[in-house]
């Protein structure tokens, strides 16, 4: 691994990723998962464009830019988020005039990752997906769940709680509302982080679900999202959700709103 300096002289934005990550070594450990992450989405975003599928589009493109921007990647991030601007009102000519960019800013992203790993392959970090057996599910210890298509996020969270809880973790709605289900005759799950952009079932599905079940107050969520327009905002109070925390955010901030989403729900 090279000097973190390395990155910073090339371009990102060192300083605004240690607001979120604390430390260089937290950085480190995670900037391989973000090299993966980066990677797969821009195939994706190919493959998207192909089928003119402009909400799974506009859903990975929004992942991109959110991640760019925690790791310091901000010329990436910036054209990622036009893309997403331009994919909510389905304007195909401008992504298929501009996915070259963005794909040529990618790659540039990817080989100064690789050059400042010095020689860890992308096979090495990338994340083993397998399904967890219905027994997984259920948990027998106080749990924060962290439900959010971000690898990166449910692994930062899983760090900064790491020595007083256990950590659940959900990539997408559907696998949230399994695990849920699974909880909903015992009291571990004790908080609840939903983002609200994600692939398959979003987050307000999720709501829907605990809400028409009964389970927000059982198991108190607090949004995290990178969507902090009024529209969403308001929506999401329509739920009786506890906080709303936008991205990006830093170790504090996570910590402030879990101790603020127990505290409400009495379980502090």
């Amino acid at each position: 691994m090279k000097d973190i300096s390395f990155l910073e002289k090339n371009g990102v934005n060192i300083q605004k990723s240690l607001e979120l990550f604390g430390d260089a070594q937290t950085y480190n450990d995670t900037i391989g998962e973000f090299l993966v992450g980066i990677h797969t989405k821009i195939n994706q975003l190919i493959k998207f464009m192909e089928e003119q599928d402009f909400s799974n589009f506009e859903l990975t493109v929004h992942s991109l830019k959110t991640d760019a921007n925690n790791f310091g990647f901000t010329s990436l991030a910036a054209m990622a988020e036009e893309h997403e601007l331009k994919s909510k009102s389905s304007d195909l000519y401008y992504i298929t005039t501009h996915i070259n960019d963005l794909i040529n800013e990618t790659n540039r992203a990817i080989v100064l990752i690789q050059e400042y790993m010095s020689g860890d392959s992308v096979e090495e970090v990338v994340e083993e997906k397998e399904e967890k057996p219905a027994s997984e599910d259920v948990y027998t210890t106080k749990t924060i769940l962290v439900v959010d298509d971000s690898n990166i996020i449910r692994n930062f969270v899983k760090r900064i709680f790491a020595d007083s809880y256990n950590v659940g973790t959900a990539q997408d709605g559907e696998e949230a509302i399994r695990i849920i289900e699974a909880n909903k005759d015992n009291d571990f799950i004790e908080t609840i982080l939903l983002d609200l952009n994600m692939p398959k079932v979003d987050g307000f599905a999720v709501l829907e679900y605990m809400r028409q079940n009964d389970l927000l107050g059982k198991m108190p969520v607090s949004i995290i999202s990178g969507d902090s327009s009024k529209e969403t905002i308001d929506r999401a109070f329509t739920y009786n959700i506890i906080d709303m925390l936008s991205k990006p955010f830093n170790e504090q901030n996570i910590k402030t709103v879990v101790e603020k989403t127990l505290i409400y729900s009495g379980k502090e």
